[in-house]
């Protein structure tokens, strides 16, 4: 139901049906990735890690707590926001877990994030944001020791033939079209790791995750599989770009649908492990969060980049432009 995450036309009316008819093969999913999404865990794991460098990191703000706000799984931004203002907080950092930005998912969570900010469910809280760190050296570094071990699975005599397909979720065109930055920013972070590389392997950017019957951004990385095979490519690491811990689109998509398919048709996939507990992306979390704390204390930089606050050329989503405002004010009604 949600127009920021996946625009419909007659929304109202198509969403319900897609989520019926949708639900028992989503379910099966889950069953199959041993009944549950592993992203909370991550989640958590990873903000208390940031928190603990943090607090060695910029003193000056210490000591920092993590809370995970989802958009539709617990704990949900209503429920984040209830413990928030019971715990009395005053000074918060919305900062997205998505690397690359999109309305449709970190602009979506901003979205809730005012809605309940103006409505004064999260108490008076002064917000900064961190929007977008795709490219950030602590991530790229990341990434690219995941694939390095990824690649060490292979045959030396076959490794640097080895193709790198990047996966990173899709968007419905329309949202593209409206001069959404996700696709360049995606793109940009794919470059950052192959420079890191020192572009060892081909490689190309794909797309997976549709869902309902528009067009999407392609090709879908399960097409690009079957046409790296018709070409005689047979040996391929799954690279997760946009992801930044396990759950349903990497242990079921890429992990049992993808290189399922792939080795039927005679091919050896390995995917780069998820960051998950990765030290490096942990202190890069830290790093990135440090900076720009020392940068709002110092004003070098105010509650929101200059990026942020431009709306897609085609946006006609209120919404999206009050909540930009919002905090570009640091969430001040």
């Amino acid at each position: 139901m949600d127009g920021d995450l996946i625009p419909l036309p007659f929304q109202r009316v198509l969403a319900p049906l897609i989520a019926r008819r949708r639900t028992p093969q989503i379910e099966k999913q889950y069953q199959d990735i041993g009944g549950g999404s592993p992203i909370l865990r991550y989640t958590e794991l990873q903000g208390a890690g940031m928190c603990e460098l943090l607090d060695e990191l910029h003193p000056e703000s210490a000591p920092h707590k993590p809370y995970v706000a989802f958009r539709y799984a617990n704990p949900l931004t209503e429920e984040t926001a209830r413990r928030m203002k019971a715990d009395g907080i005053k000074r918060a950092v919305a900062f997205t877990q998505y690397p690359q930005y999109s309305c449709s998912t970190t602009g979506s969570s901003l979205n809730e994030l005012f809605r309940k900010g103006r409505a004064g469910e999260i108490g008076d809280i002064e917000w900064s944001v961190i929007d977008r760190w795709g490219t950030h050296p602590g991530f790229i570094e990341s990434v690219a020791q995941n694939i390095e071990a990824a690649l060490s699975k292979f045959q030396e005599s076959d490794r640097s033939d080895v193709v790198l397909l990047f996966s990173a979720h899709s968007l419905p065109m329309s949202v593209v079209n409206r001069g959404d930055p996700y696709v360049l920013e995606v793109s940009a972070s794919v470059n950052a790791v192959m420079d890191r590389l020192g572009h060892s392997n081909p490689y190309r950017l794909v797309w997976q995750s549709q869902v309902g019957p528009s067009a999407w951004m392609g090709m879908q990385t399960g097409e690009a599989i079957k046409g790296l095979a018709r070409l005689g490519k047979k040996h391929v690491v799954l690279v997760p770009i946009a992801f930044t811990s396990d759950h349903i689109e990497t242990l079921y998509e890429l992990d049992l649908e993808y290189a399922a398919e792939g080795k039927e048709l005679g091919m050896e996939i390995h995917r780069a492990e998820s960051l998950n507990e990765s030290p490096v992306f942990i202190r890069a979390l830290a790093d990135i969060t440090a900076q720009h704390l020392r940068d709002y204390f110092s004003g070098k930089v105010g509650p929101t980049t200059t990026q942020l606050g431009l709306r897609c050329p085609g946006c006609k989503n209120a919404t999206c432009g009050q909540q930009k405002h919002w905090f570009a004010r640091a969430g001040r009604n």
